[in-house]
């Protein structure tokens, strides 16, 4: 760079830092034992600029870690003179001096957000050289790269969210304010309504931030029920809803909800075989559903961050207030080298976060094991990881014998009996409710509605 090359261009160049803030919060933890779990939400040794900060703020964190020991001056010089850091820590001239920066420890957290967020700007331009470096590689698939640059985006996210209480005294109040809210709404359901009234009324509807999940033995018929259920909450209740489809085409969920619809026989739309009276059936229903806020996302082969970043999508641009995911089987981690069963945890877990971040439900799909063919299943039923029963808020389970189901050569009953089975339900009861499944219209109804002849 030229000699004369203005002090503003070299100032640039020096990554974000303020080392004053760095003194003062170890100043503040030095002078009181309260501050460092109030500092500890909010930082890391790795935050500090100056790795001399870095290691003192080291030693202060294990003292407290263990057993809660006071972190002062003399404790701290000697567990720095035990691990032989105490000279590359500044000596303890430097450790003392750290006391005198603040006069008290009232403003910890202060500084920690500042030190936190000059740490975050650092990242930030690591990651965007990084993100630029590759770039420049053409041997790199460039929808890789993409996935890469989200995963390092979404992960200084995470770095930016701090563990945080509130007393009963905040809480109290704001759940009285809920309950006369939902008095005076004179609304039996506090969630996204299903549409069928036995599972709302043991659900009060899909809650906010839970995740859900409905689990069957393949040709069941559990594509057919979320289907179902998202038809209900956006043709006839216009609330959007998004669908994830991995395993059938967009197209052929379309078919699905006009058969539903309609009710016209869906091999007929499958095949073309459809008769002149039925035209406007068709057209009634796809002019229902051409209106609806529902929004399919069709992607075979869908990583866990692809589906993380359209669902942020469709939650921000669309307000989507429920998202369904067919099915979790078919979702997969960019490390596809990790076991199934820890991929399966990770990708539940994910689930739950995200449905906690976005606060709506998530309905994901799930298939059950081969054991629990012919008999009731039960939470262990649940393929591949016992971390998805555990993650779920909710756990149901559609079950039909066998025996119903038609043989080649036979025609398929009007009308399947199954079992919707509700396993578990963190926050209500558990029961199982009897469900009408149409194979002809894909189509799942009450018991009751059977002789209504609809």
């Amino acid at each position: 760079m030229p000699k004369n090359a203005p002090a503003a261009a070299l100032k640039d160049k020096i990554p974000p830092h303020n080392e004053d803030a760095e003194r003062a919060a170890l100043g503040a933890m030095l002078l009181d034992a309260d501050a460092v779990p109030a500092a500890q939400q909010y930082l890391t040794p790795n935050d500090f600029y100056s790795a001399v900060n870095g290691r003192i703020y080291k030693a202060i964190r294990a003292l407290y870690d263990d057993g809660g020991n006071k972190a002062d001056i003399i404790t701290v010089r000697d567990a720095l003179q035990q691990a032989g850091d105490l000279e590359t820590s500044g000596g303890e001239a430097y450790i003392a001096s750290l006391t005198s920066v603040v006069p008290t420890s009232a403003n910890i957290e202060y500084y920690a957000q500042i030190v936190q967020d000059c740490a975050l700007r650092r990242a930030l331009i690591q990651a965007a050289a990084k993100i630029s470096a590759h770039s420049y590689d053409l041997s790199e698939d460039a929808g890789l790269l993409l996935e890469k640059a989200q995963q390092i985006i979404f992960d200084l996210t995470d770095r930016k969210r701090t563990l945080n209480f509130r007393s009963v005294h905040e809480t109290v109040p704001e759940a009285i304010e809920r309950i006369e809210k939902l008095y005076h709404s004179k609304n039996a359901f506090t969630g996204v309504p299903s549409g069928f009234e036995e599972l709302d009324r043991m659900t009060s509807g899909f809650q906010n931030a839970e995740m859900i999940v409905i689990g069957a033995r393949p040709s069941i018929g559990k594509t057919a029920f979320a289907l179902n259920i998202a038809a209900n909450i956006s043709v006839k209740n216009r609330r959007p809803v998004a669908f994830f489809t991995l395993e059938m085409t967009d197209v052929a969920l379309a078919t699905r909800l006009i058969s539903s619809e309609a009710h016209i026989d869906s091999n007929s739309l499958k095949t073309g075989f459809v008769k002149t009276s039925d035209f406007e059936q068709i057209v009634d229903a796809a002019g229902r559903l051409y209106d609806a806020p529902l929004y399919t996302v069709d992607m075979p082969n869908m990583k866990l961050l692809e589906l993380r970043t359209q669902a942020r999508r469709l939650r921000s641009l669309k307000q989507v207030e429920i998202i369904f995911i067919d099915y979790i089987g078919l979702i997969s981690l960019e490390d596809t080298k990790m076991p199934r069963f820890e991929q399966v945890s990770e990708i539940s877990r994910s689930l739950k976060g995200l449905a906690r971040e976005l606060n709506i439900p998530i309905v994901a799909l799930s298939q059950i094991g081969r054991p629990a063919e012919g008999a009731r299943p039960n939470l262990a039923s649940l393929r591949d990881s016992g971390a998805v029963e555990q993650d779920a808020d909710m756990v149901m389970f559609l079950h039909r014998e066998r025996k119903q189901d038609s043989r080649p050569g036979e025609t398929a009953p009007d009308v399947l009996e199954t079992e919707l089975i509700i396993a578990k339900q963190r926050n209500g009861p558990v029961g199982t409710i009897n469900l009408g499944f149409r194979p002809k219209y894909t189509e799942f109804i009450s018991m009751a509605r059977q002789f209504e002849g609809r």
